[in-house]
């Protein structure tokens, strides 16, 4: 009887032991956890812990979010990288890197990197005092002694099969090149975005040299149908910034091509590709706005000339401010996308 007990007490010890690693490295069988770099579309609060300009830790930031209260995400609730986090089945939300404390669960699902306003342009992330690539990169290296404290010797193997979620370009054309006069100075589109898709790859071998295996790349979104561009424009018109939209779609042409070919290039050898399209997902939106539920695809819900006084129902609005969109249209967007990174990585 008392050999039967021990029996018994080693096999639920041993069920225990399989149920504790199934639910820390394999949540949603190929992705165990999600890690975010870029800007502002997928910060999730590391901005607060900057000198910087560039925060989403006021009202009416957040009101949205659990308690109503700002977490340092530039919307209403959830970013796009605590959607895309939602869809692969990892987790509700990715907690920033930079925070004071993160749990030791939340390191082995994944965490954010991403500073709102920063880009793979050096000018852009002095300009506003944001993290640089490389800031990101460094932060990461001791994101990975953090979970090589938690989970051993599992940690490679979480960081090979995590997704790495890769949001840059916005800030480098909307802000850089056509906010600093970076085309006026002999800076032709097409040379400016050779150059910016060449940084974007360097950023990624940097991630890929630290053991990172499956990107998913977002495009930049259209850019110039942000409410800020139509502002510049000469006031809230009905059309968009025609060139700005241009110079995005060919930074996004140059960077979905590059995800097809990096693959196969030596310095990447065994990582996977896939290209995550902002532009013609939120296009989509913007352009069939009443079809998904909204009322408003021109204006920003709060935060700007037009829009002094929040707006009462965020989820009217395809952008919650003057570039960011809403978290509805971010849900919006991501029911293709996850299944697009759910095809492109598995």
């Amino acid at each position: 009887m008392l050999d039967m007990f021990r029996k018994l007490k080693v096999l639920v010890l041993a069920l225990i032991s399989i149920y504790n690693f199934l639910s820390t490295e394999a949540v949603n069988g190929s992705f165990p956890a999600l890690l975010a770099f870029g800007d502002s579309i997928v910060d999730t609060g590391n901005n607060n812990y900057l000198l910087t300009l560039m925060k989403g830790n006021y009202w009416p930031y957040g009101r949205s979010f659990d308690m109503r209260m700002p977490t340092g995400r530039f919307g209403n609730g959830r970013v796009f990288s605590d959607i895309i986090a939602d869809g692969l089945g990892v987790k509700k939300t990715l907690p920033a890197y930079r925070k004071l404390f993160i749990a030791p669960s939340d390191l082995k699902t994944g965490v954010c990197f991403a500073s709102g306003g920063a880009g793979v342009d050096p000018k852009t992330n002095r300009m506003l005092r944001v993290l640089s690539p490389k800031d990101q990169v460094r932060d990461f290296k001791g994101y990975k002694r953090k979970l090589t404290a938690v989970a051993g010797a599992r940690a490679n193997n979480i960081i090979a099969n995590a997704v790495f979620l890769i949001s840059e370009g916005n800030n480098d054309i909307g802000i850089t090149y056509f906010g600093t006069g970076s085309g006026l100075r002999g800076m032709t589109p097409n040379r400016y975005t050779n150059k910016l898709v060449a940084w974007n790859k360097q950023f990624m071998k940097d991630l890929y040299d630290q053991g990172a295996r499956k990107f998913a790349v977002m495009g930049v979104i259209p850019l110039g149908c942000l409410p800020m561009s139509r502002i510049f424009l000469g006031g809230f018109v009905v059309w968009c910034n025609f060139f700005a939209n241009r110079v995005a779609q060919d930074y996004n042409r140059k960077l979905q091509s590059g995800t097809k070919s990096w693959a196969g290039e030596s310095g990447f050898s065994g990582a996977k590709f896939v290209y995550v399209d902002m532009y013609n997902t939120l296009m989509d939106v913007i352009n069939n706005h009443r079809k998904y539920g909204f009322t408003n695809e021109k204006n920003g819900c709060c935060c700007m000339i037009t829009a002094i006084v929040p707006c009462p129902n965020p989820d009217k609005y395809v952008f919650y401010d003057f570039v960011h969109p809403s978290e509805k249209a971010y849900k919006t967007i991501s029911k293709k996308l996850v299944q697009d990174i759910k095809t492109g990585l598995a």
